[in-house]
């Protein structure tokens, strides 16, 4: 285990921090174990401690706040790869070292325990350095070709090529270790005589030894002359092998193990100083090779994770195919429908991809269609000139004009008017239009976005929408999913909303309580993401605690069931439920099961009543 900092972005971009102390103080002053000379970091921002075998951050009441893979935390274990974000730098968290995958042109190894009866032959590493003299054209041809390959599964074959070349084996394999065993090695073996399609087996024991003892080991199975496996139901047992260390400034890499099946062919003491002395000079070559794999790897996943740019909050697998979908759509120009129920975050989606594309520092104009009337909505969209209509007492330009170069991006296209729809295809085609009252016609470079909560194709059946400006529109589509299909991202997004609106009302939030979650949880969130804000700003406001009550949410989230493996509700709520409950069920006995009636007798809307009953889980219960 290495815990350490990287940091990836900011001042300190570059360095690596070792937490090799108990507690770390991360801040401006000086004093700090990690100073970070940044205006927006406090003097005393963060620390982290190690707590059993877990490293654990917690932000020390910040101005700005720690955040981890960009969520707002008070104190949280750190895992290896979490993204820690303080002021302006970032900094990854690496707990071990990457795991190498077995390579592709490998032989398959396995492990098995042998009982050798010949001669042992021991060589230490230290002993072997004057051995590199002899056969000095055996050694450059080795140290020249493996310095000048990178990849490490190029690198492990061609070594064990050079090494058939200079020594009589069948099989060879190299062994890289993480540790002090082969539990988790990286493996690669080469079967000269049958190619990759046969398994090499290796004794597990001696290749232990070797790495543990950092000593080159030659076994001879058998005197010269006598042959192996002439008992047809002893278990064949190489000739002769021979393991030796890879090590690296005294710390071992792993192990070069090569075996002979043959019954006359036996190594010999020049073989063993040989490979020994070639193993101490490619091993700094592997562990480049090796290191290098890793970076490549971890750069990838950092890639992957950060190359995103975006403002939505969620670690669900759905909104992982958001983020996804994101990457690769944003490297293009083609149109992109984006779909999803009210507050679940399309406007943020269009942002997102605009934000990633090479029109970034472009404008990104945002209209939304359902917000003006038809006429002000045009002169918005297309511009005006002058004297157009009253009240035009000058040019304008439109959102399609000030956006060239940019992204458009429409909000409830569904509410768009016939009109306006035929203008809007025109432009989509021709990337031209013509402003409100002109006759020359403008050309613009933009990218279209659209977002609707309607069923646009429903809306053609009906007559309200034209199937030919759908098709131009739906080249790419994005479903947002709703909250109630991403519960696991309810408690992220509440505890982000609760440090967001915290800051703005001058509160100390320090979470939301397990009484006041199991509700949020429970509730089915109509408005979704806009609504669950609008709940916790609510909260903040009203809130006297450092900590989201039940009784602070709006009533709506009360009226759910809460989850049975949650902690109890208070008994306020939970009378004021069971008093909403029997109101209900009497008002649908006496209108003997009919929703209207019965939410005549209590003087709310039947839409209402519906929910009452689905939130309150009444639909057993109420007579049909």
């Amino acid at each position: 285990m290495n815990p350490r900092l990287a940091a990836i972005a900011g001042k300190l971009k570059g360095a690596v921090f070792p937490l090799t102390e108990a507690s770390v103080t991360i801040g401006r002053e000086t004093a700090a174990n990690l100073c970070i000379a940044d205006p927006s970091v406090s003097r005393r921002h963060s620390q982290i401690e190690k707590e059993g075998d877990q490293f654990v951050i917690a932000d020390l009441e910040s101005l700005n706040g720690t955040f981890i893979n960009d969520v707002p935390v008070k104190r949280r274990p750190l895992a290896h790869g979490d993204r820690v974000r303080i002021g302006d730098s970032q900094f990854l968290f690496l707990l071990h070292e990457g795991d190498a995958s077995p390579a592709s042109q490998s032989s398959g190894v396995q492990f098995e325990d042998h009982q050798f009866s010949g001669s042992t032959i021991l060589v230490k590493f230290n002993d072997a350095i004057y051995l590199m003299a002899r056969d000095l054209s055996a050694l450059m041809k080795v140290s020249t070709t493996v310095n000048a390959i990178r990849g490490l599964e190029e690198l492990q074959k061609t070594l064990l090529e050079l090494l058939f070349e200079v020594v009589p084996a069948e099989r060879g394999a190299i062994l890289l270790s993480h540790g002090t065993g082969f539990e988790h090695a990286a493996v690669f073996g080469l079967n000269r005589v049958r190619g990759p399609d046969e398994t090499i087996k290796i004794d597990r024991a001696i290749a232990e030894q070797v790495l543990r003892e950092k000593t080159s080991l030659l076994v001879s199975e058998a005197p010269a002359g006598e042959e192996l496996g002439s008992d047809s139901l002893s278990q064949p047992r190489p000739s002769s092998l021979l393991c030796v260390p890879l090590i690296m400034i005294e710390r071992p890499l792993g192990v070069i193990y090569l075996d002979t099946y043959a019954p006359k062919v036996n190594f010999d003491e020049d073989h063993l100083q040989l490979v020994t002395a070639i193993a101490a000079i490619t091993a700094v070559a592997i562990e480049n090779a090796r290191h290098i794999e890793w970076l490549q790897g971890e750069n990838d996943r950092l890639l992957a994770d950060v190359n995103i740019e975006h403002n939505m909050v969620g670690e669900s697998p759905s909104m992982k195919q958001v983020y996804q979908f994101i990457s690769k759509v944003a490297l293009t120009d083609s149109t992109v429908l984006i779909s999803g129920e009210s507050g679940t975050g399309k406007e943020l989606a269009a942002r997102a991809i605009h934000q990633n594309s090479k029109r970034a520092r472009l404008p990104f104009m945002a209209v939304n269609c359902a917000a003006l009337a038809e006429s002000l909505l045009e002169s918005e969209l297309f511009g005006h000139e002058k004297g157009a209509f009253t009240g035009a007492t000058g040019m304008k330009k439109g959102r399609l004009e000030v956006a060239d170069g940019g992204t458009v991006f429409l909000d409830e296209i569904g509410e768009l008017s016939p009109t306006l729809q035929v203008k809007l295809l025109r432009v989509l085609q021709e990337r031209e239009f013509e402003r409100v009252g002109g006759i020359r016609t403008i050309k613009v470079d933009i990218r279209l976005l659209a977002a609707t909560n309607k069923d646009l194709e429903r809306a053609i059946a009906a007559g309200a929408f034209r199937q030919d400006l759908f098709y131009r529109l739906n080249v790419v589509k994005l479903g947002m999913p709703p909250l109630r299909q991403r519960p696991e991202d309810i408690p992220l997004l509440a505890n982000y909303f609760a440090s967001k609106h915290g800051e703005k009302c001058n509160r100390k939030i320090l979470g939301v309580s397990p009484e006041a979650q199991a509700r949020l949880l429970s509730y089915e969130w109509p408005g979704n993401v806009r609504e669950l804000e609008n709940a916790i700003e609510r909260a903040v406001v009203l809130g006297v605690t450092d900590h989201i009550l039940a009784e602070d949410l709006p009533e709506a989230t009360l009226e759910s069931e809460a989850a049975a493996t949650t902690i109890p509700a208070p008994r306020y709520h939970e009378a004021v439920i069971q008093t909403k409950k029997q109101i209900i069920l009497s008002a649908m006995d006496h209108a003997k099961g009919n929703y209207t009636e019965a939410a005549k007798l209590l003087g709310v809307h039947p839409n209402y009543l519906h929910r009452l009953i689905r939130n309150l889980n009444l639909r057993d219960q109420v007579k049909q």
